[in-house]
This record gives C-alpha cells, sequence and structure tokens, in this order.
C-alpha cells in the first residue's frame, strides 16, 4: 500500500487530537510505520495514515468503527491486515475523537 501525503485538513484533525491527548498527559506523540502515532505506555493505539487515521480497538469500538463507511482493517504493508487495527477515513473525521479516545483507553488497560 502507497503511503501518500495527508490531505491539510486531516492533517490539522490528527494535530488537534494529538495536542488534546498529549496536553491531558499519559499520551506522547510519536512515529511508527512512518505515520504520526499517538502513544500510551509506549503502544501504539492511533496514528494518521494518507488521509485516514487509525485506531488500535476491540469488542464493540471496533465493530463500530468497521462499520462506517469506507474504513477497514488497517494494512500498511498490503496483504497482511492488523486485525485489532481499523483505517477510519477523514469522511467520519466526527468521530476520530471518540475512536481515538476507545483506542487509549483499551491499550493503557494491556
Amino acid at each position: 500500500m502507497a503511503k501518500a501525503k495527508p490531505a491539510p485538513r486531516a492533517v490539522v484533525a490528527y494535530d488537534s487530537i494529538a495536542a488534546s491527548m498529549t496536553k491531558k498527559g499519559g499520551v506522547e506523540a510519536s512515529q511508527m510505520f512512518g505515520m504520526p502515532t499517538l502513544k500510551v505506555k509506549g503502544k501504539a493505539f492511533a496514528g494518521l495514515f494518507n488521509d485516514a487515521m487509525v485506531f488500535k480497538l476491540k469488542g464493540v469500538h471496533h465493530a463500530a468503527a468497521l462499520a462506517l463507511a469506507g474504513a477497514k482493517l488497517f494494512d500498511p504493508m498490503g496483504g497482511r491486515p492488523m486485525k485489532e487495527w481499523v483505517q477510519v477515513p477523514m469522511k467520519h473525521e466526527s468521530a476520530w475523537v471518540k475512536l481515538a479516545e476507545s483506542a487509549r483507553d483499551y491499550v493503557s488497560k494491556g
């Protein structure tokens, strides 16, 4: 899967989420697969990939994210989807904050 430069709107939305979550503490901004990533306790839980955000989710939150039109399992290398990670397109950016919070909560418990 080719990595494209994210649209400015996607970057602004991601940066806003990142700033809010890091400001509250416990969350750090980092990199994974060459993409901006958010981590808690050193473990990634969300990131910006092309014009989508990706979230590590489980259970009902995973199912709800996958149910969004255009959402799919995250497959950064092509051919090996990451079963807990959901890629949610920019058209659902209004859901990104809640998904990031759910992902943070899931990963911080692990």
